[in-house]
């Protein structure tokens, strides 16, 4: 017993610090965890061994696949559609993001459901300007409620479906738990509807980036690259067939300078090695020496040019821009360099130059301290030479291109690999833990993410959380806490009727799986469940349910399962802003789970 206090006490004491905000979460958790060690509740393999769970290794692949599919723009270009069918309307918005959410968590699991649609929910509040609070609680609910879908939702189904067939009690269909998810869904959307904009705060979280969905325009107007812009196309006669992007030459040409080579198209940077017939060259400059040049190079001017396509053509799927600043004690101070000038390979190119917000014109320059560089070239040629820190970057590449190209290089593999990551999980070809690990390998092993791109990508604040909240989890089953509730609820409502057990049931098992993980609380009642039912000689089956129910409903902290702490710090969240909407949505469970489970599995 005296271990069942010190346990519940540490608890306690936690949730108490958790509320209070005013240590880092993760922090908290730790001391937790050793507090439970250092009072002999737990081993040392038991305090640790959170760090190495399966559930934590899951979490991590699944941040990794997320941030895969949000470079590759799989998340820019979802988030573009959901914006196109919704509107202007929030709620709407809000609604359908719920819904596909549950589609996907019935799927592929809550925790692969709230991967996937993280990178697209981020897409939508950046590009609404929507506060990322209103609506990652919503996504978290959405996913939580549609794993009652089906079977795969959440291992608590898989736990319940297994022992109601070991013990003879009934056999639950894949689909039979859609009775219980459709209403449990409903609800929370319409909850969500009506009570959200009051129950959720308004908070923007400081990891979602600023909005560069124009990012492109608003550098081509500052460098000012539409003023004497130029559209060349080469002729079948002209001295630049065969030659590559690093050999057009223009410093013979006074006041020219190359903006960019396309493919015939108009619309799509060179992809070749080499220039070919039909392709076109953009520069600015004089009019008398673009005459020049397309005298000289058999070069037929193109006439017109649409608002914003220098823009559209400069930030495309295979190339970006970037602005840097040359800062005190950089080894590029003194260094001679002009706009047109191209790196080596000719992958990255100096479009402009400017010091003091005036443009430094054609000739070269000694670079200053301070001075603004704008550079275009391809993706992979940013992330390289961006590195170094002989500057600074004024916006991160990486981040403009998972914002403003949508569906980019690596889409095609991003998007087969969460199609695998579904059959493995939807078809129980492999663990969940070993399903994640794999398709995050393919991410870099396929090219979409680099290894620092992938480190990048998990949270780690998140998975240390994870990892350790399990301690304190394997506590309260070690010291028989958990069971103790349930043991005591039993008593107190055994004569009122199985209704009244089943409505108990549940809530012991929603207030336990607010401290441990869904599983665990699932495990501890599950034998409470049917034990009970043998003494109300009625049939198990509506219990061990109910305790699924419960188990899932895990809607009051952040810390109880991997969908909240996922969408934890996006949101910008605090502790205490998850049991407003929670205390509605686990009310609505509850009367979800009383009525519809008598009715669809008789006593």
């Amino acid at each position: 017993m005296a271990q069942i206090v010190i346990t519940l006490s540490i608890i306690f004491a936690a949730m108490v610090l958790f509320a209070w905000n005013r240590f880092p979460a993760a922090v908290v958790a730790v001391a937790a965890s050793l507090a439970l060690y250092f009072t002999g509740v737990l081993t040392m393999n038991e305090t640790l061994g959170g760090f190495g769970d399966p559930v934590v290794i899951l979490i991590a692949a699944l941040l990794a696949i997320a941030s895969g599919l949000e470079t590759a723009g799989v998340g820019a270009w979802a988030g573009q559609l959901l914006m196109r069918h919704t509107g202007s309307n929030e709620t709407l918005r809000i609604v359908a993001i719920m819904i596909v959410a549950a589609v996907f968590s019935g799927l592929i699991g809550m925790n692969g459901a709230v991967a996937a649609m993280l990178p697209v929910t981020v897409a939508v509040a950046v590009r609404t300007g929507m506060a990322s609070s209103r609506i990652m609680i919503p996504l978290a609910f959405a996913c939580l409620t549609g794993s009652k879908l089906t079977l795969l939702g959440t291992p608590v189904n898989v736990i319940a479906a297994t022992q109601a067939d070991e013990g003879g009690v009934e056999h639950i269909g894949f689909f039979e738990w859609s009775v219980l998810g459709i209403p449990l869904l409903a609800g929370t959307i319409v909850a969500t509807v009506l009570f959200g904009r009051s129950l959720l705060p308004e908070r923007r979280s400081q990891s979602i980036p600023a909005d560069f969905s124009a990012h492109a325009q608003t550098l081509v107007e500052q460098y000012r690259l539409e003023d004497g812009l130029h559209h060349f196309r080469v002729r079948q006669t002209s001295p630049y067939i065969g030659k590559t992007k690093g050999e057009v030459d223009l410093s013979n040409y006074a006041g020219l300078q190359l903006i960019a080579l396309l493919e015939a198209d108009g619309a799509t940077p060179l992809q070749r090695a080499q220039i070919a017939e039909g392709d076109l060259i953009l520069a600015r400059g004089e009019a008398e020496m673009a005459g020049r040049l397309a005298a000289d190079m058999h070069l037929a001017v193109r006439e017109g040019k649409e608002a914003g396509s220098v823009a559209d053509v400069l930030l495309s799927r295979s190339s970006g821009l970037a602005e840097v600043i040359i800062p005190m004690r950089s080894k590029m101070i003194g260094q001679s360099m002009f706009p047109g000038m191209t790196t080596e390979d000719g992958d990255l190119m100096v479009l402009a130059i400017q010091r003091g917000g005036t443009e430094m014109g054609q000739e070269p320059v000694a670079l200053r301290a301070g001075d603004h560089l704008l550079l275009q070239g391809t993706w992979k040629a940013l992330d390289q030479y961006l590195s170094d820190p002989k500057v600074l970057v004024v916006d991160s590449p990486e981040v403009v291109q998972k914002q403003a190209v949508a569906l980019g290089p690596g889409a095609r593999a991003a998007i087969a690999i969460l199609l695998l990551l579904v059959v493995l999980l939807a078809f129980d070809i492999a663990p969940a833990p070993i399903a994640a690990v794999i398709c995050a390998a393919l991410m870099v092993l396929t090219g979409v993410l680099t290894l620092p791109q992938f480190y990048r990508g998990i949270d780690w604040n998140t998975c240390i959380l994870i990892g350790a909240m399990i301690p304190p989890a394997t506590a309260m089953t070690k010291t028989g806490a958990a069971a103790l509730m349930g043991d005591y609820v039993v008593t107190a409502l055994g004569a009122a009727g199985p209704h009244a057990v089943l409505a108990g049931i549940f809530i012991v098992s929603a207030t336990i799986s607010q401290f441990i993980s869904n599983t665990s609380a699932a495990l501890v009642m599950m034998p409470i469940g049917l034990a009970t039912a043998s003494e109300l000689g009625v049939s198990a089956l509506p219990l061990m349910l109910g305790v699924a129910m419960g188990a899932s409903a895990s809607f009051l902290t952040p810390f109880a399962n991997g969908v909240s702490l996922m969408v934890y710090g996006p949101g910008g969240y605090r502790f205490g802003d998850f049991w407003r909407l929670g205390l509605v949505v686990i009310v609505w469970a509850l009367i979800v789970t009383v009525v519809v489970i008598p009715l669809y599995w008789k006593f």
